[in-house]
């Protein structure tokens, strides 16, 4: 019976790792999406890419929305952690992971009002 708790224990912790390892690369990619908004707005590149971008992020505003504010890769991640810290699924300083969503939508909010102001100049 030990031996199965312990099995279960390991198939957890497995599960969580995959789910950090996932969550951290899907969050590199949306970082790879806003930089590159940000450095095409203030160097006036604007291409098919900043539209993209643009789309990517609000499809990632929507999918928040739609779990109340939460990733749903964290949704998942609940099902094999107890932990309370904010970087329980993924790897990232518990700081960065608390105040994720405000530094990033502070961001996109610049990139966006730069992209405006250069729109609005053509």
């Amino acid at each position: 019976m030990e031996q199965i708790r312990q099995q279960d224990v390991y198939l957890r912790k497995q599960k969580l790792l995959l789910i950090k390892v996932v969550h951290t690369l899907v969050w590199v990619f949306y970082n790879v999406v806003i930089f590159y908004l940000l450095y095409a707005v203030i160097t006036n590149r604007i291409d098919k890419w900043v539209w993209i971008c643009l789309g990517l992020i609000v499809l990632e505003g929507l999918v928040l929305l739609v779990f109340n504010k939460m990733c749903p890769i964290t949704v998942v991640a609940r099902r094999y952690s107890d932990s309370t810290k904010d970087n329980f699924d993924i790897f990232l300083p518990n700081w960065l992971a608390r105040y994720n969503k405000e530094i990033y939508t502070t961001i996109v909010l610049i990139s966006v009002l730069i992209l405006a102001y250069r729109l609005l100049l053509e």
